[in-house]
């Protein structure tokens, strides 16, 4: 049991290869500390590194400042975390980090994998909202909340919505850089690099992406959101495993903020899954819509299952 919980499978030349851990530390608890220790230094660090930058007036100051603020607190607090975690934790950090070159085809499959699941979420979202408003008419309990909720709602989207306003292609490009890119990079090392790798040394693949997406979703600090954010943090840990490549979830990563970006700069949408309550009336269409759209991604997942099995087993008679 031991021995399987500190080996790492499925690599690109077929060989087992065992996955050692340099200090006392159980691969769940070194997950757990990286998420606690980035937790606390990219919120409450990134934070008091704000404070002392800007001071108090963070509202007048330069917002290409703040941009590069925003990209330098996650370098800085989010990878270089990730990289000396695995580090000093384990011994074969190009295997817990997933550092191999994805096939092209690999890349193209689950991008198609995004462009099902993307409308998908959407649909889910307006008839998440829709319930919610529905229940806040009802119940006082729940309309105080959503009260509560939707204040912090506006409150992030106004912090947001700031650094994305583009007067230039450079700055419309300064925008795609550090949303889309710096994001994809780091946040994509941190989870579905250190952390789901640690996590799959311990639970099961679909159980180490689903938890890594539970914590993706929390950080993340969007109320409404927080179940779809879950839902794309464990489809990235999904492809992440089945292409043993972290390049394939940054890309798809960078995919889903470059075109959240694009779609607030040319139509103002703040978010690519938006947050909007639908009327009445259209709900049985988005419901319809969700219905298909779970049928075709569960026939995808069933797809890329079989197919990544076949390849194995093709590979076990050579």
């Amino acid at each position: 049991m031991d021995e399987e919980r500190n080996s790492l499978p499925e690599f690109k030349d077929g060989e087992d290869k065992e996955q050692k851990i340099k200090i006392s530390i159980t691969p769940a608890g070194a997950a757990f500390l990286g998420l606690a220790l980035v937790f606390v230094l990219y919120q409450f660090g990134g934070a008091l590194l704000t404070l002392l930058i800007f001071g108090f007036e963070i509202d007048k100051a330069d917002v290409n400042a703040v941009r590069l603020l925003t990209a330098g607190g996650q370098i800085l607090l989010i990878l270089l975390p990730s990289l000396l975690l695995a580090k000093f934790i384990y011994t074969d950090v190009t295997s817990i980090l997933k550092f191999k070159v994805p096939d092209k085809k690999e890349i193209v499959l689950f991008v198609i994998g995004m462009i099902i699941i993307t409308p998908l979420l959407q649909n889910y979202l307006y008839i998440q909202n829709y319930l919610i408003a529905k229940a806040a008419e009802n119940y006082g309990a729940i309309k105080s909340i959503k009260e509560i909720v939707d204040q912090l709602d506006k409150l992030l989207e106004s912090a947001y919505g700031s650094l994305l306003v583009s007067n230039s292609i450079f700055e419309a490009s300064l925008i795609i850089f550090i949303i889309a890119v710096v994001p994809a990079i780091c946040e994509e090392v941190f989870f579905r690099g250190y952390v789901l790798s640690s996590f799959q040394l311990k639970f099961s693949p679909f159980l180490s992406a689903l938890i890594t997406g539970l914590f993706f979703g929390i950080y993340h600090f969007n109320p409404y959101g927080l179940i779809p954010l879950i839902a794309l943090g464990t489809y990235f840990g999904f492809a992440a495993y089945k292409s043993e490549s972290i390049f394939v979830p940054m890309i798809l990563h960078f995919l889903n903020n470059f075109f959240a970006v694009t779609a607030y700069l040319i139509l103002g949408e703040q978010e690519l899954i938006s947050s909007n309550v639908v009327p009445e009336k259209d709900v049985l269409v988005y419901f319809i819509s969700l219905v298909v759209l779970i049928i075709l991604f569960a026939a995808f997942v069933f797809y890329v299952n079989r197919k990544y099995k076949l390849e194995e087993q093709t590979k076990g008679e050579l």
